[in-house]
């Protein structure tokens, strides 16, 4: 789906889309929108923004993820690489989906212009493939402490191939539990 300043791309994984932002150039540089409710409710991310975060990362190789919230605080999230380049992952956690537990990657750069959209249900991650990435994350729901939870980056379950040897993961990130038989999903 096309609009005036936006590509909207669909992926193999229902729902989620890789935003590609039409940047408007000249001799002095660029000006790209990155956000337009109702450009964006076109692309089914019908709920307002309630939080946007700022990530700093350093070290080609870091990961951080992967982080999703449990209902009712479960969210939509756009992620937008500000400076750097990430090798951005989502995993699709929705219970009965016939993704379930794929995942989808995708370059994003300050570069690139791109954005990756990602609807309620799916666990997101990304690798830094600069020495400093910066990134921006849009929100439709508030981070809640109690609502948080994460699969682990290396589960063997989910066989993500990470462009990079997995570095410098925190040590939250290192805990996180792979998936068991059990695990039938979030929504």
């Amino acid at each position: 789906m096309n609009t005036e300043r936006f590509d909207f791309i669909s992926t193999p994984l229902a729902g989620l889309t890789v935003v590609q932002r039409k940047a408007i150039a000249d001799p002095r540089g660029f000006l790209s929108r990155f956000y337009c409710a109702d450009e964006f409710r076109c692309a089914g991310l019908v709920n307002p923004v309630m939080q946007i975060n700022h990530t700093l990362t350093y070290g080609v190789g870091a990961v951080r993820g992967l982080h999703f919230q449990f209902p009712p605080y479960a969210e939509d999230k756009l992620i937008s690489c500000l400076k750097g380049e990430i090798y951005d992952v989502a995993v699709d956690l929705r219970r009965g989906s016939p993704t379930f537990l794929h995942w989808h990657g995708e370059i994003i750069s300050e570069k690139n212009c791109r954005s990756l959209l990602l609807p309620k249900g799916y666990a997101h991650g990304y690798q830094s493939l600069s020495a400093k990435c910066e990134l921006i994350y849009l929100h439709t729901a508030a981070y809640h402490p109690e609502a948080a939870g994460a699969l682990n980056v290396m589960d063997p379950a989910l066989k993500i191939c990470w462009p990079l040897p997995v570095q410098h993961l925190s040590e939250q990130d290192q805990t996180h539990p792979f998936i068991n038989q059990s695990f039938q999903g979030i929504l």
